[in-house]
């Protein structure tokens, strides 16, 4: 086991790599613990959980709403939950979204731990703070930023993680090196899938680096005014065809990045051999780099982006792979065109 610390506004956030969930793990007894996980994470690894108080949500990105924490809060509250409690989030991204906002709102503020189940939680959403519920068709449009006191990297949840879950979490892990580490970006492109899944000691070598990428950024941006945004590299396009699609969120990402790509081919001097090479590793992780779509519906969810400000949207492109920026392009050119970006 590996503890790395990194020190946030609000205080202390411990990393916990190749950790076991247990009461001596998480410092806590079991009457001190309410775990909010999914009933697929449930059904897998009950023998972890038992003992401990458990609140069981329905899998899926269609459940991350107000109405599934409001559920959570009453529950609480028949358990009689206080602030001493310690909340954990044990699951993928939806669950620590869920289980990060229902402690930030709870009686004002809960402690809060998180136990990522996937490969993407584990080197993204559960990462920073973020948290937050969908609205309709728009994603993540109510939530807080609410730091955990801990989170548990513990690496035997990927031994029942689903093939599509792992190629999920690879566009997150490209995302990162596309960003910030060509390093990272020339040792995917030498690795398979296959070969990742397969060595436990390479995917928890992937894991660590990922977390301490986004631990750098979130840790000086914690509340996304400078470097924080270049995080969203793939997600302005990707979330918006996440939810029109219903499409996994990493395969929304990688058709994100794509049109990121071009975009900055376009108008920020990315290189066509860069662009290639990008598309290039995301087929290799077997995800999609293109996607038949109605680009009006498209742009109609666009333009509610967060990331929109007036008549410009703030868009994260790539100058050379290894170092992006945050550009603002006009939502008149994106409208006449995005289906030649996407």
């Amino acid at each position: 086991m590996n503890k790395v610390d990194y020190i946030f506004s609000a205080g202390k956030v411990s990393c916990i790599f190749n950790g076991q969930f247990d009461e001596a793990t998480i410092g806590a007894s079991k009457e001190q613990v309410v775990v909010i996980t999914d009933n697929h994470i449930k059904s897998l690894h009950a023998a972890k959980l038992e003992g401990f108080r458990v609140i069981s949500i329905s899998p899926g990105e269609q459940y991350k709403t107000q109405a599934t924490v409001d559920q959570i809060i009453l529950q609480l509250l028949e358990m009689e939950a206080g602030k001493e409690t310690l909340i954990i989030g044990m699951g993928g991204g939806v669950v620590t979204d869920i289980a990060g906002y229902v402690a930030s709102v709870y009686k004002r503020g809960t402690r809060l731990g998180l136990v990522p189940t996937s490969v993407l939680a584990m080197v993204d959403a559960a990462i920073g703070g973020k948290n937050g519920v969908d609205v309709g068709i728009y994603k993540n449009m109510v939530g807080t930023v609410y730091q955990p006191a801990f989170i548990l990297f513990d690496y035997g949840f990927l031994e029942t993680l689903p093939v599509e879950e792992w190629i999920n979490g690879f566009a997150e892990i490209i995302k990162h090196a596309c960003i910030k580490d060509r390093l990272l970006f020339e040792m995917m492109e030498r690795y398979t899938a296959h070969d990742i899944q397969a060595d436990s000691t390479l995917i928890a070598s992937l894991v660590e680096r990922n977390v301490a990428i986004k631990m750098a950024v979130v840790t000086e941006d914690e509340l996304e005014k400078a470097d924080r945004k270049l995080l969203n590299f793939g997600h302005t396009i990707g979330h918006a065809i996440e939810k029109l699609h219903q499409l996994p969120h990493g395969y929304a990402v990688s058709i994100g990045m794509v049109a990121a790509c071009n975009l900055s081919e376009k108008i920020n001097g990315l290189h066509f051999s860069d662009a290639q090479r990008v598309v290039k590793l995301l087929a290799r992780y077997h995800l999609p780099v293109d996607l038949e779509t109605e680009y009006n519906k498209v742009f109609d969810v666009l333009k509610l982006d967060k990331k929109r400000e007036a008549d410009v949207m703030h868009f994260v492109l790539l100058h050379k792979i290894g170092h992006a920026e945050t550009k603002p392009v006009r939502m008149d050119y994106l409208r006449e065109n995005l289906q030649n970006i996407l």
